[in-house]
């Protein structure tokens, strides 16, 4: 075997497992470009996640416990200490929802347009689907 298998992650070589899986149908899914921002609510189990961004040099919100081990901390463009209570985590995603509502009856755009901004997030993707639709 002279080639590699890479797994697909969430931002670099995504389209892999995705495009094997959709072989049959022809169809590629998955984030043409980037995100502008990625938002990470568990940032101690999604590690990899926060490497793929720093890499990829998309600025990164994370909600921090003050055990997270520092070398994932400083990869972190804006860190929001906090605990990870369900009520907070909730809170965060009312305000962001709301921030990216406002936002849309602003610029008079569509869902669509604002469903593709909601890529970059992490963790918190059924909230933003139930919220927006």
């Amino acid at each position: 075997m002279n080639t590699l298998w890479r797994t697909g992650g969430f931002l670099t070589n995504s389209h892999s497992p995705k495009k094997f899986r959709s072989r049959r149908k022809k169809i590629v899914f998955g984030p043409t470009q980037p995100p502008d921002c990625l938002v990470v609510f568990d940032s101690e189990r999604k590690s990899s996640v926060i490497l793929e961004a720093h890499r990829l040099q998309v600025p990164i919100v994370s909600l921090v416990d003050s055990n997270m081990p520092i070398e994932y901390y400083n990869k972190i463009t804006y860190p929001i200490p906090c605990n990870s209570s369900v009520q907070f985590v909730y809170l965060f995603c009312n305000l962001i929802t709301k921030t990216f509502m406002l936002q849309q009856k602003k610029s008079g755009a569509d869902s669509v347009e604002i469903e593709t901004r909601c890529v970059g997030v992490f963790g918190a993707h059924q909230v933003f689907d139930v919220l927006i639709e």
